[in-house]
């Protein structure tokens, strides 16, 4: 097993391994399998010593599960022995090796007017590898064009109002690295704490893209661009966006506005915006992490190359996460991780964050397939959590 002095060394390991990975164009041959376990057991060690909640929960499964210990410390110790923290447990608990003094930042889950939300506490060290992580496995899914022959339309509201959503903060870092610094971000925050949208200046500057013939890339939540359609039906306008125009939606409708199923909102997209359903791919994410996943992958140029209508990259619209990241789906009943094809709720092993908690058991139930997760939507009961809430398809 793998041994790291703390958990800065560790993380400056991770990040050269994240390069290493999108070098090699993500093959896995610099976080495998073996590779993967060997961090996860020594992140796994890190943590318990140094993130005082997590220990104590380690602790108690220890004291209540004798016969099976909870702290994987064998020489054939698995990462999937590692105990998962429920995303309920950040709404009650400071899950984070960071002292309070350090706590510079803090992502807090969306939800709804009235809820708890989660907390993910951040530094400058934490905040750096969450980007990098972010940005590697974004890009390599959408790919952005070139700023002077392209737009970018961001539809969240922007980090000035929403400080401490891991969306925006994602999105914002999308424009800067890319270099789009005219990107305009055409959300705002309504009564309640919801998000709305400046539908009337986004559809004058879509048009304006029609007219200068600029591709569009068009970032933000599946209430977002229900809030477009609307705005388009209420117009009763449609748009024909240029060739290489696509499209990211990162699921959920935070009771908002009106609820579509995955299918019939790129149906409806594909329709009023003339974007190929094949150019739309979708994002799976939440507060507690620090990785997120991707059910299709688009190049800027390639609906120019192939014609306008695209076939989805990604037919069966499953999710993956990068090669720092793993995920799990179990049997709710026993724990146990499920059968392929079996539904489960999922949990996610992500190497990023390395100052809160690796395993993390979500409230979202999906499917192991060959190729990847699906997602089918929150479990029985659960809380809806904004953004990483995602329609049935």
């Amino acid at each position: 097993m793998e041994n790291f002095a703390s958990l800065r060394d560790f993380a400056a390991i991770l990040a050269h391994l994240m390069d290493q990975e999108a070098d090699q164009g993500f093959d896995s041959s610099a976080l495998d399998d073996r590779a993967f376990g060997r961090l996860a057991l020594a992140l796994f060690r890190l943590q318990v010593q140094s993130n005082d909640c997590y220990r104590r929960l380690v602790e108690y499964l220890e004291k209540s599960n004798p016969k099976t210990p909870a702290f994987p410390t064998s020489q054939k110790a698995n990462w999937r022995q590692i105990p998962c923290v429920p995303t309920l447990a950040f709404k009650e608990f400071d899950i984070s090796s960071l002292p309070k003094s350090q706590r510079s930042f803090v992502f807090q889950s969306s939800g709804t007017a009235g809820q708890d939300r989660s907390r993910h506490f951040h530094f400058q060290g934490s905040l750096a590898l969450y980007e990098k992580s972010l940005a590697r496995w974004f890009f390599h899914h959408f790919q952005t064009g070139n700023p002077e022959t392209e737009r970018l339309f961001i539809l969240t509201p922007p980090p000035i109002e929403t400080p401490n959503s891991s969306l925006v903060h994602m999105l914002e870092t999308v424009r800067n690295r890319q270099g789009f610094p005219e990107a305009v971000f055409y959300g705002r925050l309504i009564a309640g704490g919801g998000w709305g949208l400046d539908a009337s200046r986004l559809l004058k500057d879509l048009c304006e893209a029609c007219r200068r013939n600029c591709p569009a890339a068009l970032l933000g939540t599946a209430f977002n661009f229900v809030q477009l359609l609307d705005a388009l039906g209420a117009s009763r306008q449609t748009l024909t966006l240029p060739l290489g125009s696509r499209l990211l939606e990162t699921g959920g409708y935070k009771g908002r506005t009106r609820e579509l199923a995955k299918t019939a909102l790129y149906r409806e997209l594909e329709a009023c915006l003339g974007i190929p359903s094949g150019r739309m791919i979708s994002e799976y994410g939440m507060s507690e992490l620090s990785s997120q996943a991707y059910d299709g992958r688009l190049d800027a140029e390639d609906s120019c190359l192939c014609g306008r209508r695209v076939p989805p990259l990604n037919p069966a619209r499953l999710f993956r996460f990068p090669p720092w990241a793993r995920c799990q789906v179990i049997v709710p009943e026993t724990g146990q991780e499920a059968d392929e094809g079996e539904t489960g709720l999922i949990r996610v092993f992500d190497l990023a964050n390395v100052w809160s908690v690796m395993a993390v058991q979500t409230e979202d139930l999906g499917r192991r397939l060959s190729g990847g997760v699906e997602l089918l939507g929150r479990s029985t009961n659960a809380e809806a959590r904004g953004c990483s809430l995602m329609p049935e398809t």
